[in-house]
């Protein structure tokens, strides 16, 4: 299985964005920090034609779960979701946490890695 789930939409970056957002306020995640890659990197003067918005996205409960059980899963944390152009196709995509704890060794963590993942699936999901 891959390590990233990505799904295409015929939105524009912006209003995948925005549906992105709704969805996962419906479901208990926020929305912590927006970064824009491209907007980024040219106030540092660094000349970037790619658009990619990454979204820092949280529930602070299933956060504490983790974060009580091992405090380094904070590495993993928040849970990063990109909405990207290429070749003038948008998609919404993540890195999966279940890939990310299995990394880590501690099967403790896999069934809210699980739960995550499934929520987050089904905002990106009902975005697109």
């Amino acid at each position: 299985m891959e390590m990233n789930y990505k799904v295409g939409t015929n939105k524009t970056i912006e209003e995948a964005v925005k549906s992105l957002k709704i969805a996962l306020a419906e479901r208990d995640f926020g929305v912590l920090v927006e970064h824009n890659f491209q907007e980024t990197l040219k106030n540092k003067g660094v000349d970037f034609d790619k658009r990619f918005i990454l979204l820092e996205v949280c529930n602070p409960f299933k956060a504490k779960i983790v974060l009580d059980e091992d405090l380094e899963m904070a590495y993993f944390l928040p849970c990063k979701v990109g909405v990207y152009e290429i070749n003038h196709q948008v998609y919404i995509g993540m890195p999966l946490p279940t890939k990310l704890m299995g990394m880590t060794g501690n099967s403790n963590l896999f069934d809210v890695a699980s739960e995550v993942e499934d929520v987050l699936l089904a905002a990106i999901d009902a975005a697109k």
